[in-house]
C-alpha cells in the first residue's frame, strides 16, 4: 500500500527540551490513522512540523512523494484542539474566506458550502456570527472549513471535544465516509473508545519517542495475554475451582453481565481454548466466554506506565 506520509527522524528541541526524538512514521493511504500520547508527549510538535506552522531541526517529511514544500498547504486540512474562527464574523463570510485561503475559487467554495451545510442540517447559520454560536455549533463550522477544499490528508486534532453525544456520532460517521471516499485521515485523541471505532492504524509517541507503530490489530497481539473472562452457573464451585487450577492459573473477575454467575479469569498457559472450554461444560451452564483482548486504552497504559 502506498503511503501518503513518511516522517523520517524528526528532531525537534526548544532550548534544551527535546520536544522530537528522530521520531519516524508512515501514514498508509486512505487509512485513518490514531497519533497517540500523554499530554507533553510530542504529538503537538510534530502536527505543528506537518502543517509547516514550524520546521524540525532535523529529519524530513515526505507528502504524497514530494518533499514537503509550502505548496502543500492546499493538500492538507487541520482541525487543532485549539479551534482558531474569527468570532466576531459571520459563518459564511468566514467559511468562503478560509477556502480561498486553501485556493479554492468563490464560486466553487459556495456550491461545497451548500453540500456540507445541507448535509450537516446548519443552513439557517450562514448570517450568524461565530460568537453567537455554542461551543459544539462552532466545532461543526471548524469541522466544514477542515475539509471543505478535499485534501489529501486530514489532521483531526481531538475532534470530538465539545460534542455531544449525537453530534459525536455524526462526525464520527462523516470522518468514515471520508476515508471511503479515498481520505487519509490523521487523528489525534485521549478516547481510546474512539481510537477503537475509528483507527486502521496507531503510533504512541511518550516523552519525545515512539514506542509503537503498526496496524492496530498488530498491536493487540503483541499485547495479548491468552487469558479468557468465563462466566459459568455451577453447582459445585469447589469441585470446579480444583479441575481448573490443575491446568490454568485462575483469578476471580467482574465484567457487566446480567446473569448471577461465577466470574473468573482464566489464563490458558500453553492449553487451548477447546481444553478449558470442555472441563467448564462438564461442570456448569457456560455464559460467558470470550477472550481478553487488550484495549487501546489498556496498551496505552502499560506502555506509558512501564
Amino acid at each position: 500500500m502506498k503511503n501518503i506520509l513518511e516522517v523520517n527522524k524528526i528532531v525537534k528541541k526548544y532550548r534544551n527540551y527535546t520536544a522530537l526524538n528522530q521520531v519516524s512514521l508512515t501514514i498508509p493511504q486512505g487509512s485513518i490513522y490514531g497519533l497517540l500520547g500523554p499530554n507533553g508527549a510530542g504529538k503537538t510538535s510534530l502536527i505543528r512540523i506537518i502543517n509547516q506552522i514550524t520546521i524540525p531541526d532535523d529529519g524530513e517529511i515526505i507528502l504524497d512523494g514530494e518533499k514537503l514544500n509550502p505548496k502543500h498547504v492546499q493538500s492538507i486540512g487541520y482541525m487543532p484542539e485549539e479551534r482558531g474562527l474569527y468570532k466576531s464574523m459571520k459563518v459564511g463570510e468566514q467559511c468562503l474566506y478560509l477556502a480561498q485561503l486553501k485556493g479554492m475559487s468563490k464560486q466553487d467554495a459556495k456550491q461545497q458550502l451548500d453540500y456540507w451545510f445541507d448535509k450537516l442540517e446548519i443552513q439557517g447559520w450562514w448570517n450568524k456570527k461565530i460568537e453567537e454560536l455554542s461551543k459544539g455549533m462552532a466545532q461543526k463550522i471548524q469541522f466544514v472549513v477542515t475539509v471543505l477544499h478535499k485534501p489529501k490528508l486530514l489532521i483531526f486534532d481531538e475532534p470530538f471535544s465539545g460534542f455531544d453525544p449525537v453530534n459525536a456520532n455524526l462526525i464520527k460517521d462523516e470522518i468514515l465516509d471520508l476515508k471511503k471516499n479515498g481520505s487519509t485521515i490523521l487523528f489525534s485523541t485521549h478516547r481510546m473508545e474512539s481510537v477503537e471505532e475509528l483507527c486502521d492504524d496507531i503510533a504512541l509517541i511518550h516523552k519525545s519517542n515512539k514506542l509503537i507503530e503498526g496496524k492496530l490489530t498488530d498491536v493487540k497481539k503483541q499485547f495479548r495475554t491468552n487469558n479468557y473472562e468465563v462466566g459459568i452457573i455451577c453447582d459445585k464451585i469447589e469441585g470446579l475451582l480444583f479441575d481448573l487450577s490443575q491446568k490454568f492459573k485462575i483469578s476471580q473477575t467482574n465484567f457487566k453481565s446480567l446473569n448471577d454467575e461465577l466470574k473468573l479469569e482464566i489464563s490458558l498457559g500453553n492449553s487451548s481454548p477447546n481444553e478449558l472450554l470442555n472441563i467448564l461444560l462438564h461442570r456448569g451452564q457456560v455464559t460467558h466466554f470470550m477472550e481478553k483482548i487488550p484495549t487501546v486504552n489498556d496498551i496505552f497504559i502499560k506502555t506509558v506506565t512501564d
